[in-house]
Parts: C-alpha cells; structure tokens; sequence
C-alpha cells in the first residue's frame, strides 16, 4: 500500500508529524512448510494474477475485416470457430457437471426402454404407465455422490412400501364395506377420507417436517403410485380386488431405482467424501486469504483491504462454500456409516465444526479490525478541545468528552494515519538489514518520546512494536490455511505437512512473548502521561485496548488453529489405520455410543456440554414465535382469574394445548394437503363427474397439486410458474418429436435424448430442477404413454387415438389437467392456512432480536465476577445456534421475493441491510467473548475497576436490552418508531466517567477507591483496602466499551433502516380515530 496523501491544510494544529510505520521493518517469522526462522521480506498479499494470459482475450471485434477477407478464408474461420465450440463443447462434456448430464440420460435411455422394448414392456404387463420407469431416474437422477444415493434408496424404498401398504389397504376397504357389505357410498368416503385425505396429509406433514428435497422427491414418488392404484384404476371404484396394477407398479419402481443407482455407481462414480475435502480446501483458503487481508487492514490503518474486490470474493467464496461442505458432509455420513467408518466421520465432522469456528473467529477479528477503523475516523474528525491550547481547562469527562462516544461515521481516514509500505518479495537482503537497523533506531526514539498529541500516534508506537510479529503470525497461519492440506484431485489424500503442527507453535511463541512486552511498553509509555486531562487519556487508552483486542483475537485465532491440525493429524491416523465397525446399527444403544464419540473429540469437553445449546436442525426452519411466549400468552388470563372455577381452566387449558398442537405449521400443512387432495380426488369416485375425470386426465392434476404445494406461499408460486412453464416446453417437444418420428421407437429414443439431455442440464448445471422435472415429466406422459397406446395397451382410451395415438389430443388433456392442478394448489395453498415467508421472516428477525438482547443482558463482563473466570455470556454453541438461526432467515428472505401482496413487492434490498447489519452484530458478539474468555482469573486491579463500574454496566446492558426489544417490537408489529427510542451513548458515557472517576480516586490515593461507592448488592465482593491498578486493568472495561459502541452503531443503523420501511411517529401524530 502506498503512504497516505497529506492534507493540504496548512493551519493545521497539533501538526502531523510524520509516520512511524510507512515502512514495517522485518520480524522473525516461521515458515510452516520447513519449520525454519527467517527474517526475509514477505507480504501478506497474494501477487497478482499474470496478465500475459489476457493478450489473447483482447483481439480485433470478430466483424472487423470480415468483408475484405476472401470466401476461402472466411470458410476457414468458420471452420475454426465450429472447431473451437465443438473442442469447447467435449471438453465440458469431459467436466464434472457435463458427466453428471451424460449420466442422467444414460439412466433415462435405459429405463424408458421399459417403454419401447418389447420384452421388458411385456414383463411389466398390459396396462399403461410403463413410463413411470423413466420418470422415477428422473426424479432419482444419478448426477449426485454414492452417499447421497445411498440416502435417495432409502427414502424410495420407504416411499414404495408406503404406496403400496396405502394402495392395498385402501382397496380392502373398498371390497369390504363396498362389495361384501354393499355399503358402495360408505366405502368410497373412506376411501377418500382415509387413505386419499389421511395418505396424502401425512406426505405433506413428513414433507414439511423433514424439509429434505430428497425427501420431497420421495413423497412425489409415493403420490404418484397411489393416484395410479387408487383414483385411475377401476378396482377400487369397481369394489373388485386387483394385484395386477400393484405388481405392475411395484416392478416399475424397483426397475427405476436399479436403474438409476446402477448409472450413479458403475458410471463415473462420485465420493461425497471426495467432495466434502475439495470443499474443504476452498473453506480452507478462503479463511486464509480473509486473515491475511484482515490482518494487512490492521497494520495499514486503513480499510481499503477490507473493502476490497479481493476480500469480497473470498467473503463470497466461503459463504457460498460453506453449504456445498455441510451438504456434502451429510453425504459422506452416508458413505462412511456404509462402509463401517465411523470414526473417520466423526473426525470429518470435528473438522467442519472447527472450520466453523475459525470462520466465526474471522468475524470477530474484523469486528476488532472495525473498531481500530472506527477510532481512528475519530481522530481524524478534529482533535481534542484539551489539545487546542495549553490553557485549556480539561473538562468533566462526562460532559465534555466527544470523542469517547459511540463510533462515528468520521471523514476522511486517509488523514488519520500513514499506511505500511510493505516489502516486496524482490527486496534485497542488505536493503533489509539497512530497513532493519533504521527502523530499530527509529524505535528506540520513539520509545524514548513517550508524549503523544493524537490518538493514531498510540497506533504508531503498538504497529511499531508488534507489528512485524503480528505480520509473521499472520502470514503462518494464513500459510497454513492456504496450503492444500488435502492433496490434489481426484482423491485428496491428507498430505498435512509435520511441520505445520510445532511451526505454529513456535509462531504462536514467538507472538505471545512479543505480545507482552509490547503491551508492557505501551502502557508504561501511556503511564508516563499521566498528567493529561482525562479525557485525552481516556482516548489514548481506548485505543490502546483496541490494539490489545485486535492482538488477543488473532492470539484466538491462532488457538483455534491449532485445535484444527490436531483433528487433522488425528484424520490422517485414522485413514491410515482404518478399522471397520458398524455400531450405528445398534440402535438401542445410540445415545451410549453416540456420546462416547462425541467425547473423544477435542471440541467437545465435559464442561461444554453441560451448557451446550441445543443446535437448531440443519432442516429446520424459522418457527417465529416460541413456545414460551405462546404458552404464558395462553395462561396469562386464567391465572389473573383465580377466582374463576378450576374445572373450566383445567378444561380450557387441555383443549387449548390440543389446538395449538393441531396448529403447528407442519399440522396444518399437513391437513391443508390432505383437504385439497380429497376435494380434487373425490371427482373420481363421484358417478357424474367419473367420466369427465377420466377423460381429462385428473391424475395428473392431482399429482401436480402434490408437486405444487409447498410450505409458503413464495415457494408454492415458484414451483407452480416452474411446472406451467415446464409442461408446456415438455407438450411441444412431445408434439414435435412424435410428428417427426411418426411413431417410430428408435426416432423417439434420439429425439428424446436431445430433450431430456436439455432438461437435465436445467436441472443439474443450472440448477433450475422444478423447471427440468416438469419438463422431461409433461414429455414422459404424451411421448411415452402414446406409444404405449400404440402397443395395444389394456386401457380405455378410445378418446386419444387407441392404436392410432392423437398426440395433439394427449398433449391437450395433460396440459390442461396439469395446468388446474396447478392453479388447486395455489388457492389451497393462498386460502387455506397460508404460511407467509414475509411473516415467517418479519417473526424469525423479531425473537432473534429478542434473543440478542437477552443474551446481552446477562452482563459479558458481570458474569466473569458472578463465576470467578469459569464461564462466558455466550453459552457453548450459542453463537453457532444464533448464526445458524440467521442463515435460515436468509433463505426465508429470498422466498419471500416470490410472494405477491396488494400492498407491494417485499422490500428485499432493505431487508437484506438488516441482515447484514444482524451479522456484523453476531461478529461483535463474538469478539466480546473473545474478549472475556480464556481468561485464568482476574487481577485484583480488574476485580475492583468491575465492582467500581457494577451499576453503570448494569444500566448499559439494561439500555441495549431495552433498544434491541424496542427494534424487535417495531419488527414484529411493522410500526413506525419514535423519534426518542433510548440511546446507548449516555449510558456508555456515564460508563467512562465512572472509570474516570475510579483514575482520579486511585491516582489520589494510590490504592482503589471504595467499593461501595460504585458496587451493587448482587457483586457483593470483600476488596482488600490497598489494590495496586495498573494500566493494563483498565484495557478490559475499555474493550468492552469498544464492543458496545459498535453494537449501538449497528443498532442505530437497524433503526434507521426500520424508519425508512415503517416510518416515524412525531408528537404531532393523531392515531386516535
């Protein structure tokens, strides 16, 4: 980075004097790879990317020339341009993704030849639907890893029995009350109720339960199964038993699934755990990169690295990383516990969730970051009234301190301090030693000039003593994360190098002793200039605990790193001494077993988990608001009526807890599908409207009613626009293809190909699945079923041709069904019980603002008294649970894009503000524990300035509790906010002055002031009368300063964004009316 600019002010007073650090001079640092010390010159950037390689992208426009060119050689380069996208074209085939597409149509080649092969069509037997083979591949496609077809095998394995227990129970029903007892109306009501209403409610209650797109698939599978036996057949109409449909169906699932596992696994074959460390290596370098740009903002003072295009692409890779690696994990799982390696999953798991801490210590090593930005916008925004003229009276620190309030927006930060020139790589070893000893002079001097005139000269003396060792820190840990720990493709073998575990070791040696003596120089330096006004102080030791932040955070992170190489070191023993065991087949004795491995992990000790947090489910979605605010909302009245009579209130109370249980969102669901589909079904067991549901196919309706269902109403608009939109690409490649192959199976097997090969590269490549489904689905039930017809079929289909198919006929009453079958599922969907994602989310945002602030009230520094050092405010897995919490919300926020309101579109940029806004808050959450764990125990000098400052800290917490509530209220009601919502800064002011007031107290008298001036009753601590405080005591409560003061800036930033949705109420509001 180059030096700052200077300001061109001339009447500038104090004047800037020059920088300390425009040039950084070399630490020792280790290299991870050998293990070996070095004082050579590095940086912590990456170089950059050669541009030679762009020479070739910047050519002439392709039209230029063209006209003057001869026909021969215009041929030519037409000839090379074809040549190109066909070389283009292979080597994308050649690709994972082009594998996966080829695949898919291998499987739905196969399978439909269960359709036009004469043998395997004659072995499902005479009625129609054989296409049902080729729809099961595609809904069960083979583009995915063998651990996750092992999962879709199950599911569909527990998807047929289902069918097929539902198939036949409901025709016993049929011909027992209908053909034996002759109760015909009786039988079909049952029929309806009970296995239509019933089977297909408990589909919906798994779907939105489970909330697993596998899972979907697999109740789509069942769906399609029943409606075959029970609403298109004639038997349980007929009150007549019939195995033939169940057989035909049975084999037809059985051939699908063969089929399509047989692809995945003999078939270029992908490992989930193959994938689950290549996703890792990118999490890995991803977090390695964030550290070294972090880390060079804090050295330089600036945040342009922060803010840079290469820190957001690394922001953005690991954020779209991180759930490729959760996802492939629950894959491996599959892989693993298969092949009986459970305790290499265990270890693999250990891995992500220390990858997730490592993640959250980035967090909470920006949040540091940001507050050494924060104060030094600060200092650049003017300078202290106490530095104007030496005359000048300092005043009271509660009054006249301005820069000591809550972090402002500031001006311009290139005046606030000079930025480090690092070293390139080329720089000579002589050019070094000179840098080396003109930087040591010029340390010494500065050493030796312990009087500072602005806050950013504390910054210069800190960066000057530790910040070659925190450059050397950084740039082995970041080495570390940036090395391809797992090897290279196709396998990623472990190649962790041996040297990476006692590197970081002695790095983290070589930091935590400079670390000390450089804190030690700072505060003795700072102690020397005792006699500023205290205000100035104040600021001079906010920054000073800004820099102990920062060094103790990356001292964090360093930690946590090494907690990464032992699991990884205990990865590689277990892959190369691998030992089979499949206790997971034990059920009755998972939890012993399950709480064994989980002990044997590094994460996971005994203290920990008698506080764990129960972790929200990785299927899990926002639920709103909690049971414990529903249940008090639902007693509140009974209990303020103790007179009322106990029989009604116990009778009221059990009733009331029966319909809340009937009202949970995956009840209603659940009921709400079983409804449509009874209402939709019941046109076929109706004598009048038999004929017509016949005719027009209702089935498919049915079936696509099912599809179309989902649990808000945004995902339901979704995948209805994608299934319309899918059927009719799939009608008129069924129309097209059949008038050109007139009927003709080898014809229809090529042109089918080009349209599934199509569909499947929506659903793979582009992601578009409900798009590709429908299509290649609305294809299967015109193509397929018309040369079933074709083939002399037993089915009564007189209407679409018999032997001499009308495709425009079929291609019309598929489309037609499909397209009402659609539109039933969006107004059940819209009208009955209707599960809004825009409610959903403004909910999910209300408790988890409700949970902040509590989490918040409990004091970060208050419980470090109340458990002497043995606990933190943040519970173990809390903060996991509260950023797990968040990204549910945000995929809430992105469904809730496709709802349609009279009052507007969803405001999705403001929103997402918020969001962002919500995680830079969870960021200092989690640097304030940083802050307050680990710690052995508190000096006495701590102790006394924590008692001292109980009740200010107190009503500081009290107050952001209290703002956090106010924002959760305005949220969850969408009103508009007062201009008098409480501020933080007073209380973080009176916080200060109370530290200010315990200085002059101490510096007076040499020894603590009287506790009972400042304790309350619930810090009831015994104090010696004489506690010697030091400097370094006071950086704790000044961190925590830090923190809170960006707390309330985001907070402040939520409130602004919150009067732009909903508006601010003044005094001369009228709301009476």
């Amino acid at each position: 980075m180059s030096s700052n600019p200077t300001t061109g002010s001339t009447g500038q007073w104090p004047p800037r004097r020059p920088s300390k650090r425009s040039k950084l001079r070399n630490g020792t640092f280790i290299d991870p790879s050998t293990g070996e010390r070095s004082r050579r010159n590095f940086t912590l950037r990456r170089p950059p990317a050669s541009a030679a390689d762009n020479s070739e992208s910047v050519a002439a426009s392709p039209t230029a020339g063209f006209l003057r060119e001869p026909l021969l050689d215009r041929t030519r380069a037409a000839g090379r341009r074809v040549k190109d996208g066909v070389d283009r074209f292979l080597t994308w085939l050649n690709s994972p993704m082009g594998r996966g597409v080829l695949k898919c149509t291998l499987a739905y080649t196969i399978a439909s030849l269960a359709t036009f092969l004469s043998p395997l069509s004659n072995f499902l037997g005479k009625p129609d639907g054989k296409h049902v083979v080729a729809t099961i591949t595609v809904y069960f496609h083979p583009a995915r890893t063998a651990g996750s077809m092992v999962e879709a095998v199950l599911i569909a394995t527990v998807a047929v029995f289902y069918a097929e227990l539902v198939s036949i129970l409901s025709m016993c029903t049929s011909v027992l009350f209908g053909g034996v007892w002759g109760m015909v109306g009786l039988a079909h009501v049952l029929v309806l109720v009970v296995f239509i209403g019933g089977g297909f409610g408990f589909m919906g209650w798994v779907k939105q339960k489970m909330n697993n797109p596998l899972v979907n698939v697999g109740s789509t599978l069942a769906s399609l199964a029943i409606i075959g036996v029970v609403t298109k057949e004639t038997a349980v109409l007929t009150n007549v038993f019939s195995n033939q449909k169940i057989v035909q169906i049975f084999k037809m699932l059985i051939m699908g699934i063969t089929t399509t596992t047989a692809v995945n696994l003999l078939v270029w074959r992908v490992s989930a755990v193959v994938l689950l460390r290549e996703s890792m290596k990118k999490a890995s370098s991803s977090l390695g990169d964030m550290l070294a740009m972090i880390t060079s903002g804090f050295l330089s003072g600036l945040e342009d690295d922060l803010l840079s295009s290469q820190f957001t692409t690394a922001a953005s890779a690991y954020k779209s990383v991180y759930p490729q690696m959760t996802k492939n994990l629950r894959e491996a799982k599959f892989e693993r516990y298969f092949l009986g390696q459970e305790k290499i999953y265990a270890l693999e798991r250990a891995i992500v969730k220390s990858m997730e801490t490592l993640a959250q210590s980035i967090g909470g090593l920006r949040s540091a970051a940001n507050t050494q930005f924060g104060l030094l916008k600060e200092s650049a925004t003017g300078i202290p009234s106490g530095m104007l003229s030496p005359a000048t009276s300092p005043l009271s620190p509660t009054l006249a301190r301005s820069s000591s309030g809550t972090l402002k927006s500031g001006q311009d930060r290139f005046l606030a301090l000079a930025a480090i020139d690092e070293a390139s790589e080329e720089s000579t070893a002589d050019e070094g030693r000179i840098q080396l000893r003109n930087e040591s002079a010029s340390e010494a001097r500065v050493t030796r000039e312990p009087s500072f005139r602005t806050p950013s000269d504390i910054f210069d003396l800190f960066i000057a003593l530790l910040g070659p060792s925190m450059k050397s820190l950084a740039y082995t840990l970041s080495e570390v994360l940036r090395d391809p720990t797992f090897g290279s493709a196709p396998d990623y073998q472990i190649t962790i190098n041996d040297h990476f575990r006692p590197s970081l070791t002695d790095a983290l040696g070589l930091f935590n002793a400079a670390r000390r003596d450089a804190l030690q120089e700072l505060y003795r330096t700072i102690e020397l200039g005792r006699t500023r006004p205290d205000k100035i102080q104040a600021d001079f030791e906010e920054v000073a605990a800004a820099c102990g932040h920062f060094s103790f955070s990356l001292q964090t992170f360093g930690e946590e790193m090494q907690k990464y190489l032992d699991v990884l070191d205990d990865l590689k023993h277990s892959s190369e001494h691998d030992t089979r065991s499949w206790h997971w087949l034990r059920w009755w004795r998972r939890g012993h077993s399950h709480g064994r491995a989980i002990s044997a992990l590094p994460y996971h000790d005994s203290a920990e988990r008698e506080s764990l947090i129960k972790p929200i489910k990785k299927t899990a979605m926002p639920k709103g608001i909690p049971d414990s605010i529903i249940q008090r909302r639902d007693t509140y009245s009974w209990q303020a009526a103790p007179e009322s009579s106990r029989v009604v209130a116990s009778f009221s109370q059990r009733l009331l807890r029966v319909l809340r249980r009937l009202g949970r969102d995956d009840v209603r669901f659940g009921i709400k599908v079983g409804i449509g589909a009874t209402l939709w079904a019941m046109f076929a067991f109706i004598p009048q409207t038999r004929d017509a549901y016949q005719h027009w196919r209702g089935e498919w309706g049915l079936l696509s009613f099912m599809i179309v269902c989902s649990m808000t109403v945004g995902a339901s608009n979704t995948t209805g626009w994608s299934r319309f939109v899918g059927t009719l690409i799939g009608a008129t490649a069924s129309a097209v293809n059949w008038s050109l192959s007139q009927g003709n199976a080898l014809g229809l097997i090529v042109l089918g190909y080009l349209v599934v090969f199509w569909s499947f590269w929506m659903i793979v490549v582009r992601g578009k699945a409900p798009l590709g489904r429908m299509t290649i689905l609305a294809y299967n039930v015109s193509t397929l079923y018309a040369y079933s017809l074709s083939q002399k079929v037993e089915d009564d289909d007189d209407d679409e041709g018999g032997v001499n198919p009308l495709i425009i006929e079929i291609v019309r009453h598929r489309f037609i069904a499909v397209t009402v079958g659609i539109l039933w599922g969006l107004i059940v969907c819209r009208l009955v019980w209707p599960i809004s994602a825009r409610k959903k989310f403004k909910e999910g945002v209300s408790v988890l603002y409700l949970q902040m602030g509590l989490i918040w009230k409990r004091g970060p520094l208050a419980i470090l008294l109340r458990s002497d050092c043995s606990r933190s405010y943040l519970k173990s897995g809390e903060q996991a649970a509260l950023q797990k919490y968040a990204s549910r919300l945000e995929a809430m926020r992105n469904s809730a894009v496709s709802e349609f309101e009279l009052r507007g579109p969803f405001p999705y940029d403001q929103t997402g503000r918020l969001m962002r806004c919500t995680n830079r808050i969870l960021d200092a959450f989690y640097a304030m524990s940083l802050v307050t764990q680990r710690r052995g125990q508190l000096t006495e000098g701590e102790r006394a300035l924590l008692v001292f400052t109980a009740e200010e800290r107190r009503e500081l917490c009290d107050r952001i509790c209290h703002v956090f509530q106010v924002l959760a209220s305005s949220i969850m009601l969408e009103y508009p906010l007062t201009d008098a919502i409480p501020s933080v800064t007073g209380a973080r002011d009176r916080l200060l002055g109370k530290i200010f007031q315990f200085r002059k107290e101490n510096a007076a008298t040499g020894n603590a002031p009287n506790a009972s001036n400042g304790a309350s009753a619930s810090d009831n601590w015994a104090l010696p009368l004489q506690v010697a405080v030091e400097e370094r005591d006071y950086a704790l409560l000044y961190a925590y300063a830090l923190v809170t003061g960006q707390v309330a800036e985001e907070l402040r930033t939520v409130a602004k964004e919150l009067e732009g949705l909903f508006g601010v109420l003044n005094d001369e509001a009228l709301l009476l009316q």
